[in-house]
């Protein structure tokens, strides 16, 4: 029993067109849209010559909602909720012929590299392109929900320090949008300019709390919200919710650094088997031979499989602590 050599081909495959997504995105939308940028997104476009303050607001929110307003587009609804979380500037149009784009690539190496039949070509291409396009999608969600995450109390402390000294909220927002890099200097920044034209503070701060569907978020808008309703000092209200935000984000951290090594020892106890079954079949191929004939070795090798699907979710479930 030896590795074959069309499995590496698959993986090289697939591995690239993930990088083929990234460059793409890269190439059409130029360095700027990547997340972290020291100069947030908003405010490159806005230092433009000839820059429309109001076209640059209508493609930023076309950019965050374009997403979900196109569910009924047959299958893009599992992607929907992701790529507006990721805020993907490619539209759901353009998403999905990238996806055939993708898969027209893979469809292409398989036939240069593989003697594969047609219809596995065509299966094994379309699944490359809709996974490659998921994955990319979902890690991006990831990293731009753990930035806002992390930039958020640090956005509070510089709109507390603008109530402070005297400037209202919406001055206060847009100050620090101007100092928050990517992906929520931006965000602010659209909220501000929403709200000098004429949006409800709070209702833009809970659009963005359910786009992005994150707790804090939620903490903020509602603090904003009541002190419109009921008054009361707002600097305070903040200072406290910025404390409060600090706090369970070194609490999530804490609990991650505090579960990283059980982490570990299930990532280790899950891939030992698989690893150590593809090293006996490198070093010793017949190794299997007098056993894979039987009628016991399919659904043994089964019944070990499922084990090892339980024993991942298991330890997944164990570590996986809410606080």
């Amino acid at each position: 029993m030896s590795i074959d050599p069309m499995v590496i081909i698959y993986v090289a495959i697939f591995g690239g067109i993930l990088l083929l997504v990234e460059a793409l995105y890269l190439l059409v939308f130029g360095r700027s849209i990547r997340l972290g940028s020291r100069m947030n997104r908003r405010l490159e476009m806005l230092d433009k010559k000839n820059a429309d303050r109001t076209e640059v607001i209508d493609r930023l929110r076309k950019e965050a909602t374009q997403h979900t307003k196109s569910t009924a587009i047959p299958f893009y609804s599992l992607l929907a909720e992701k790529a507006e979380k990721a805020q993907i500037a490619f539209s759901p149009v353009m998403l999905i012929l990238v996806m055939v784009l993708l898969a027209t690539v893979g469809y292409l190496a398989l036939t240069i590299f593989t003697a594969a039949p047609l219809a596995v070509r065509v299966g094994v291409a379309s699944v490359m392109g809709v996974g490659a396009v998921w994955f990319w999608v979902s890690n991006k969600a990831k990293k731009r929900f753990s930035l806002i995450e992390e930039q958020l109390p640090d956005a509070i402390d510089l709109i507390v320090r603008g109530l402070r000294v005297g400037h209202p909220f919406v001055h206060a927002l847009s100050s620090a949008a101007k100092e928050i890099p990517d992906p929520l200097g931006t965000e602010l920044g659209l909220i501000a300019d929403e709200a000098a034209y004429g949006r409800d503070m709070g209702e833009a701060l809970m659009a963005f709390a359910e786009r992005m569907d994150m707790q804090d978020l939620r903490f903020l808008a509602v603090s904003v919200t009541i002190q419109a309703q009921s008054g009361g000092n707002l600097a305070e209200i903040l200072d406290g919710l910025s404390k409060v935000v600090r706090a369970r984000f070194k609490l999530f951290r804490r609990v991650k650094a505090i579960t990283a090594e059980a982490k570990w020892s299930g990532m280790f106890l899950s891939g030992f088997p698989i690893v150590a079954m593809l090293l006996i079949s490198v070093v010793k191929p017949d190794y299997y031979d007098e056993v894979k004939e039987t009628a016991y070795f399919i659904p043994t090798a089964l019944v070990v499989f499922t084990f090892l699907v339980i024993n991942v979710l298991y330890m997944r479930k164990m570590v996986n602590i809410q606080v």
